[in-house]
């Protein structure tokens, strides 16, 4: 059976730049950030005004735009979904049949994800809104309300492995280093 890796953790913690790693090292993965998906809408699609703000877009949204990206038939890393406990349970009710599924917990502290969020502005690499400093709290504040719940579930579901990464202050090398370590033990020094 294919593997399906959810990677979750707070702005900031390395989703992307991880996955990204991970994914020049294991070719045979796609990658399906939910996040770039939704930024490259038209600046007028209705689902860009939802994200300005920093709130959730509609489950049924995002769950229409997955199914049509996600394949069994492929490993799979998933960057940016589930991000409420209602995404994370229709996560598993619909694919814990088809892939084994692993969820990664970048585990950051929120002082981490600001630092690195500020640093991202000043390499200018950040997103637009990461210069809203409202919409960035907002969007930290509903991390720890709506997605920390959800990966708390995730880390006590049956159909789930999940590894709880701690990430440092350190480099991308070595943050990677501990997840691709932790991540192989989690699957029998296994990942394709």
């Amino acid at each position: 059976m294919n593997k399906l890796i959810l990677m979750m953790g707070g702005q900031g913690s390395g989703k992307g730049t991880l996955s990204k790693k991970f994914i020049t090292e294991n070719p045979n993965y796609d990658y399906i950030e939910t996040g770039a998906m939704l930024r490259a809408l038209p600046a007028t699609h209705p689902l860009k005004a939802i994200i300005a703000r920093g709130e959730f877009v509609p489950d049924q949204e995002l769950q229409n735009l997955l199914l049509k990206k996600i394949n069994p038939a492929n490993n799979t890393i998933l960057d940016g979904f589930p991000r409420q406990l209602s995404q994370a349970k229709w996560l598993v009710d619909t694919f814990a049949d088809k892939f084994d599924m692993i969820a990664v917990y970048l585990n950051i502290p929120r002082e981490l994800m600001l630092k690195r969020i500020q640093n991202r502005i000043n390499e200018g690499a950040g997103r637009a809104d990461d210069a809203d400093a409202a919409a960035v709290q907002r969007r930290l504040d509903t991390f720890f309300t709506k997605t920390l719940p959800a990966i708390q579930w995730l880390g006590t579901n049956p159909n789930v492995k999940f590894i709880d990464v701690p990430i440092a202050d350190a480099s991308i090398e070595q943050n990677y280093n501990t997840m691709k370590q932790m991540l192989l033990s989690a699957t029998n020094n296994k990942v394709h």
